[in-house]
C-alpha cells in the first residue's frame, strides 16, 4: 500500500468531474487500500478519489469511533429521504485547517457499488448522511467552500495559498 498525494484548494483539479468506474479488477482495489491508508494517515473521515486526482466515482469513508468501518462506494448516487436540513461544521482533507458550518440533508438512500461490483443501498443520517454528501460533491467537482460566502471562500483560498507558496 501507498500514501497519495491529496490535491489542496484551489488547485483546478478538484473540480473535475469524475466518470463512472467500469472495470472492477485488482487495479481499483488496490486504489481502494491506498485510499483508505491515505484517509487513515491524514486523519480524515472521508476520501474521494478526486482528491488523489484519480477522476473515477469512487470515495471512501469511515465515520467510526474506532476507525474499523471502512465504507467503499464505487459509482454512488443518492436520493433525499428526509429533506429537513441539518447544519454540520466540516472540513476537508483538500482545505487543511478549516471547518465551517455546511446545511445538509438529515437522510439520504445511496446506491452504490463495492470494489468488488456488487451493488447495495444504505440508509444514512448524521454524520455518515454528511460525509457521503461531501464525498459525493468532490466527485462531482464542488468543494464544501462552494457553500460558503464569497467572501469567507476568497479567504480560505487566499490563506491556503499563501501556505502552499511558503511550503514550495
Amino acid at each position: 500500500m501507498a500514501l497519495l498525494p491529496i490535491l489542496e484548494f484551489p488547485d483546478p483539479r478538484l473540480r473535475k468531474v469524475a466518470s463512472p468506474v467500469t472495470h472492477f479488477d485488482d487495479r481499483l482495489r488496490s486504489l481502494v487500500a491506498n485510499m483508505l491508508e491515505t484517509m487513515y494517515h491524514a486523519e480524515g473521515i472521508g476520501l474521494a478519489a478526486t482528491q488523489v486526482n484519480v477522476h473515477k466515482r469512487l470515495l471512501v469513508l469511515d465515520v467510526s469511533q474506532e476507525k474499523d468501518s471502512p465504507h467503499v462506494f464505487v459509482n454512488p448516487e443518492f436520493e433525499v429521504i428526509e429533506e429537513e436540513l441539518q447544519d454540520y461544521q466540516e472540513g476537508c482533507l483538500s482545505v487543511p485547517g478549516f471547518f465551517e458550518d455546511v446545511s445538509r440533508p438529515r437522510a439520504i438512500r445511496v446506491s452504490a457499488r463495492d470494489q468488488r461490483g456488487e451493488a447495495f443501498e444504505l440508509e444514512a443520517r448524521g454524520v455518515l448522511a454528511v460525509c457521503i454528501q461531501h464525498e459525493i460533491d468532490h466527485l462531482d467537482g464542488k468543494l464544501f467552500v462552494d457553500y460558503l460566502s464569497p467572501l469567507k471562500r476568497r479567504r480560505i483560498r487566499g490563506k491556503l495559498q499563501k501556505e502552499q507558496r511558503k511550503s514550495a
